[in-house]
């Protein structure tokens, strides 16, 4: 995404990349936080968790949710899976 911007999409052509280091990563046996901070909601924290992030970046998809807590509850509960 472009920095200092909130609610801008997700960007799925990302996702080699994620994949790509974080298999670089243990196939060296490095520990590695991968951040991914654009896009993530309900719709797209599996994807991301899935090819490989382990930290989570969600501002509108809890900020701007009718229920906050309950937004952050289901995050958790998706990706919650992959951690």
């Amino acid at each position: 995404v472009e920095p200092g911007f909130g609610g801008q999409s997700f960007m799925e052509d990302q996702l080699p990349k994620i994949e790509a280091v974080r298999r670089e990563c243990e196939r060296l046996g490095i520990p590695m936080d991968i951040q991914v901070d654009g896009g993530i909601s309900p719709a797209t924290v599996e994807t991301a968790a899935e090819a490989g992030a382990n930290v989570l970046v969600a501002g509108s998809a809890v900020f701007c949710a009718d229920d906050p807590k309950e937004a952050i509850a289901t995050l958790r509960e998706k990706a919650a899976k992959y951690f």
